[in-house]
């Protein structure tokens, strides 16, 4: 029975070649009858792998990379010629003879198969496994094995042998979802592959041939084992002399495990949310995501997934603005400050004339996949909104002075009667005062003679997530929000006082290119004006006066200019600190994932210390 079965195979595969040899290959290049021929329609001329991509730093540095999978592609003059004859001699000696197949080895196979009544051998080509890792699958059937003879030769007539090695040489698969030469170079030893010895070329090329079994981590010394056979068959076939396999074959193989670039995790995360952003907004979903059609919105989810994806597994760079040094002592700072703590907290740091995010804090000793709080933590912003709907808006709309007054005397509407932080209440005190220290109700007042819904039409080019319509009343003047702001929301709308009332959203991502270079995606924010110029100098005049004798006094420190706004929400639940620093404008958030009251910690002011140690250490 296996006898015939075997027979009865061979015969199959003769059939299939008369057929390709009478009729495909009389009719190479007609691309209609090779696709029907198989399954489904391939693209042969379709070869991209998916590869990794990067995030570089504002110096070009990687912090992090995307590897699904881990491939880094190399153009064929950049693959040393020694690897690619190991290759060549242990996998396909007449590579630069056959057509794309091998007669005599799949007779060979089949032979062997017919032992066995299936298939154990495959005869296949360098082109056929190429064919199989662009388009197939591993499954070991004669259907599959018909289809990738007929891939490999439309291969062989789209594509010129070198060509055809260079894509195999950056296909195969090397374990640990490592695909490629050079990412296997990288993987094992560290280093890129035109930096690797001979014998460390030959090891990492022990691989492919059953990546589990030759396992370097796992299994090193049956590698190193295959390693010795492949410089014994160079040697044999004249590529290499007996003394040079013997020689290579004593170097000690060292291997140098691969640390995954993921310096910034929590920068890294806002930058993988910013790409994301960013592809909806240049590639059209963003309208669709807001669509009131659910069906709609689910598609286009789908579709801005799938769009992601593929950029991320095209080796995209992706440049972003994260400067080293910042980022280094705003982690400190949070993890210095908040250590052996249950409070956590958030940083983000902004150069706000280029409109760059600098640094982002994610929480307390960061780690990869986290809630990131700069960003997802959604937080009532207590007095820090202050600036923002009741001193701005009342200084535009009346063009206000600094010095002009407001009642500090208590203040009670359709049941509403805040009190001071203090628990005191004030005359008319000027605006300089009332925000120096805070005090609610004259902040209340401000809104109330503004009207509401005039205030809040300032805060609309900032575009928070969160806001609601029923956000829209007096409570809000001091904080009261259904959900609130992100640290990341609330910073960057604090911008547009230190850019003469413009506003520009900062942003992580300054452009997304391809490997060549080329720009696949830039955001194209222009400037909104928000504020006068001249509202925009009273604020930073007000602005420093808090850190000059109000309540942000633990924050001072010498500069050519600072100031800020504190925030303290009810029963201490959230601490914040918006500052401005010369060129630096950084945000700080401390609280409980759980909210819950801080009032012991209050007077160490663990927001003002975190952002006045990040100033200083930057």
């Amino acid at each position: 029975m296996r006898t015939f079965t075997g027979i009865s195979a061979i015969s199959i595969m003769f059939i299939l070649f008369a057929v390709i040899l009478s009729g495909f290959i009389r009719d190479a290049g007609d691309s209609q009858r090779f696709n029907t021929l198989l399954d489904k329609k391939i693209n042969v001329s379709d070869t991209r792998l998916p590869e990794a991509s990067v995030f570089l730093d504002k110096n070009g540095q990687v912090f992090a990379e995307d590897q699904h999978p881990f491939r880094i592609s190399l153009s064929g003059k950049d693959i040393p010629a020694f690897i690619k004859q190991i290759f060549i001699t242990s996998e396909d000696r007449d590579f630069y003879s056959h057509n794309g197949f091998d007669m005599s080895a799949i007779a060979r196979a089949f032979m062997e198969n017919t032992k066995s009544s299936g298939i154990e051998q495959g005869g296949s080509t360098i082109t056929q496994q190429l064919a199989r890792n662009l388009f197939l699958n591993n499954q070991k059937n004669y259907k599959r094995k018909a289809s990738e003879i007929l891939i490999a030769y439309e291969l062989e007539n789209t594509f010129t042998k070198d060509q055809i090695l260079e894509k195999y040489l950056n296909a195969i698969y090397f374990q640990h979802n490592v695909y490629g030469v050079e990412a296997a170079a990288e993987y094992y030893f560290s280093k890129p592959l035109s930096e690797l010895s001979k014998g460390e070329m030959a090891f990492i090329a022990a691989i492919p041939n059953n990546p589990s079994k030759y396992d370097p981590y796992v299994h090193f010394k049956d590698t190193k084992n295959r390693q010795e056979r492949l410089l014994d068959l160079l040697a044999a076939n004249k590529e290499l002399t007996a003394q040079e396999a013997k020689t290579i074959k004593q170097e000690r193989i060292n291997l140098v495990p691969y640390k995954k670039h993921n310096q910034y995790p929590d920068y890294a995360s806002l930058a993988k949310k910013e790409l994301r952003d960013l592809i909806a907004a240049e590639d059209g979903f963003k309208q669709k995501l807001q669509s009131a059609n659910s069906t709609i919105r689910k598609r286009a989810e789908e579709d801005l997934n799938q769009r992601v994806k593929e950029v991320l597994q095209s080796g995209a760079v992706i440049h972003t603005s994260l400067d080293p040094g910042i980022q280094a002592a705003a982690s400190s700072a949070v993890d210095q400050q908040l250590n052996g703590q249950p409070e956590e907290g958030a940083e983000v740091v902004i150069q706000y004339k280029d409109h760059h995010i600098a640094a982002v804090v994610g929480g307390k000793d960061y780690k990869e996949g986290s809630f990131n709080r700069a960003y997802q933590a959604f937080r009532q912003p207590g007095s820090a909104i202050k600036p923002l709907l009741d001193y701005g808006p009342y200084i535009e709309t009346f063009h206000a002075g600094v010095s002009d007054k407001v009642s500090g005397a208590p203040f009670c509407e359709n049941n509403y009667c805040p009190s001071n932080y203090s628990g005191s209440f004030y005359g008319d005190v000027s605006l300089k005062t009332a925000f120096t220290f805070s005090y609610n109700t004259p902040a209340i007042r401000l809104l109330s003679k503004t009207g509401i819904k005039k205030a809040f039409s300032y805060l609309a080019p900032f575009q928070f997530e969160q806001l609601k319509p029923e956000d829209y009343r007096l409570p809000a003047a001091i904080g009261g929000f259904t959900y609130g702001m992100t640290p990341l929301e609330l910073t960057n709308a604090y911008s547009a006082f230190v850019n003469n009332g413009y506003y520009q959203p900062a942003r992580a991502i300054s452009k997304v290119t391809d490997r060549s270079g080329k720009i696949l995606y830039q955001w194209h924010d222009k400037p909104v004006k928000v504020w006068s110029m001249s509202t925009a100098k009273k604020m930073k005049e007000l602005m420093a006066s808090v850190v000059e004798n109000g309540t942000g006094r633990k924050a001072s420190i010498p500069a050519a200019y600072i100031g800020g706004k504190t925030g303290t929400t009810n029963d201490y639940k959230d601490f914040w600190f918006i500052g401005i620093k010369d060129d630096l404008l950084a945000g700080v958030w401390v609280g409980r994932d759980i909210p819950s009251s801080m009032q012991s910690i209050e007077s160490t002011a663990p927001h003002l210390k975190i952002w006045k140690k990040t100033m200083m250490d930057r």
